[in-house]
């Protein structure tokens, strides 16, 4: 007879059973911090490091990062530059305060396309965001249309970007004053001024599209991005700048705090 499996042995299989469950369910984009995370707030009792040591005797990896990169901001223009009111002072104190707007390339085996996102610096949710096979100024219109009417920001906010052609358009320019909204805007070739926004759109190419193969269609790529975005990124996605909560926790809990 073959000897029952000790308490210890018992309990590393269920937390083997555990992490393999967070690591699939984030579609193999999770490493030992956010699964160690997810597993403190489940209520088990275990180090990062005996975390990180499961993973490595199971094979589960995170998705690794590849350079790649193609020129989405055109600042060869003559249309005016908003002065840098943001200073790389990423910090919010309430949402709707700062947001932060940029264009990334979305590989495509049909054809280019381009992603304008919009993040919010205290939620870190994506408050808007359009997809399209051109770089003009009716992406980002779109996207800041998108954001404005989800959240419906008091006057003031600052609203920053870099200084591409779109964003320094008189459409653009004039739907900020409509919203109420203060143009920022990056110093010429510094790329740090708007770090957080470039940051998501790193973090999105690491976890969905270098971790899967090339989207075969336009439309595939956009329904994978609509649930990457709106159903992963910003309601699920653990975030350690905020304290591994999604950003919709997050922001929940500090309307919860307000009331």
């Amino acid at each position: 007879m073959s000897a029952k499996p000790s308490e210890q042995h018992k309990r590393k299989e269920a937390l083997t059973a555990r992490i393999e469950w967070h690591y699939r369910d984030s579609n193999r984009t999770y490493g030992s911090p956010r699964i160690y995370n997810e597993l403190l707030k489940e209520g088990y009792r275990v180090s990062e490091r005996t975390v990180g040591l499961i993973m490595r005797e199971k094979g589960l990896r995170s998705c690794m990062s590849r350079k790649f990169r193609v020129q989405t901001t055109d600042s060869n223009h003559d249309l005016p530059i908003a002065p840098n009111l943001l200073g790389q002072n990423f910090k919010a104190t309430r949402p709707k305060q700062k947001w932060v707007a940029d264009i990334t390339y979305i590989p495509c085996r049909q054809g280019r396309l381009y992603l304008a996102s919009i993040l919010d610096l205290y939620t870190k949710e994506i408050v808007g965001w359009k997809l399209s096979d051109r770089m003009t100024t009716d992406l980002v219109m779109a996207a800041l249309d998108q954001a404005y009417a989800a959240k419906k920001p008091k006057k003031g906010l600052i609203h920053h970007s870099d200084r591409g052609s779109q964003y320094a358009s008189k459409e653009y320019r004039n739907q900020l004053k409509k919203y109420g909204m203060e143009a920022s805007m990056s110093r010429k070739g510094n790329c740090y001024d708007n770090a957080c926004i470039e940051a998501f759109h790193s973090i999105l190419k690491r976890e969905l599209i270098y971790c899967n193969p090339k989207f075969k269609t336009k439309q595939e790529a956009f329904e994978k991005l609509y649930r990457y975005i709106e159903f992963f990124y910003n309601r699920k996605r653990s975030n350690s700048t905020i304290g591994y909560m999604s950003p919709a926790r997050f922001e929940e809990q500090y309307y919860r705090r307000e009331a």
